[in-house]
C-alpha cells in the first residue's frame, strides 16, 4: 500500500483530527458541554455526561452529529458560544503548515472537506488562519450531507469538479475514508493520532496510515519515492 503524490492533482483534507488537534472537540463534547448542561439543569457533571453523550452518539455519522444548530435547539444551549469559551484549545496538529506548504510546492491543490458546521468553522479559522493555507474549504452542511454519505461526494463533484483518479483524501475517520473510496477517490490516507492527548488508534487493514505529517514530508520532496516504497507507513 502506497500513496503516490505524483499521480495526484487534488489533495482533499479533513480538518478536525487531521489538520487541527481533535483534543478541542473531544474536550468540548465530553467535558465542557456536559459541565455547562449540568449547571443549567442543577445536576452533577457525571449525570449530565451520562445523559448528553449517549444522545450525541445516537446521531453519529449523520449531519445532525456535526450540526451546532441542531444541538443548540435540542439541548437549549448556544453551542457556538460555548465552543468559544474553550477556543484557546484550538490548535494545529504537528507539521501541518509544513505539509500544506509542501503540497503547494508540488503543485497540488489542498482543499478542506469538513463536517464542521459553518459557525464553529469560522471560530477555528479566526483562531488559526487555516483558510490562508488552502485553496478552498467546503463544509458538508453546504452540501446537505455528511462525508460518510455518498450524497456528499455527488454534491462535491458539482461544487468542486475533480478527477477521482487524481485525488487523495486524508482523514482521521475510517468511515469517511471508506465512503471516499466508494465515491471513486483514488488514494486515501488515514491519520492515527488525531487527538494529542490520546494514544494512536489501530490502523485500518486496507488503508495506508501515518501518525503525523512528518512521515510524509520526505515523500513530497523532488524525486522522492512514494510512501511505502522504503518501508511501512
Amino acid at each position: 500500500m502506497m500513496i503516490d503524490w505524483s499521480r495526484a492533482d487534488h489533495v482533499f483534507l479533513d480538518m478536525d483530527g487531521t489538520l487541527l488537534d481533535l483534543h478541542f472537540d473531544n474536550h468540548f463534547w465530553l467535558e465542557h458541554l456536559p459541565r455547562r448542561y449540568a449547571e443549567k439543569h442543577r445536576m452533577t457533571p457525571d449525570q449530565a455526561r451520562d445523559l448528553v453523550v449517549p444522545m450525541i452518539m445516537a446521531e453519529r455519522g449523520t449531519l445532525n452529529w456535526y450540526c451546532t444548530d441542531y444541538w443548540s435547539d435540542r439541548l437549549g444551549l448556544n453551542i457556538t458560544a460555548l465552543k468559544a469559551e474553550v477556543g484557546d484549545r484550538i490548535a494545529y496538529r504537528p507539521q501541518v503548515r509544513e505539509f500544506l506548504q509542501a503540497l503547494r510546492r508540488n503543485h497540488l491543490k489542498p482543499v478542506i472537506l469538513t463536517n464542521c458546521h459553518p459557525d464553529p468553522l469560522r471560530l477555528k479559522l479566526d483562531r488559526t488562519g487555516l483558510d490562508q493555507l488552502v485553496d478552498d474549504i467546503i463544509s458538508s452542511h453546504d452540501l446537505g450531507a455528511a462525508k460518510e454519505d455518498q450524497a456528499f461526494w455527488q454534491g462535491l463533484s458539482h461544487r468542486h469538479p475533480y478527477d477521482g483518479g487524481k485525488a487523495i483524501m486524508v482523514d482521521d475517520s475510517f468511515p469517511v475514508l471508506e465512503s471516499a473510496r466508494r465515491a471513486g477517490i483514488g488514494q486515501c490516507l488515514a491519520i492515527l493520532s488525531p487527538d494529542s492527548r490520546q494514544p494512536d488508534r489501530d490502523p485500518h487493514p486496507d488503508i495506508p496510515a501515518v501518525s503525523h505529517f512528518a512521515e510524509v514530508l520526505d515523500a513530497l520532496q523532488p524525486n522522492a519515492p512514494a510512501i511505502g516504497e522504503t518501508g511501512p507507513v
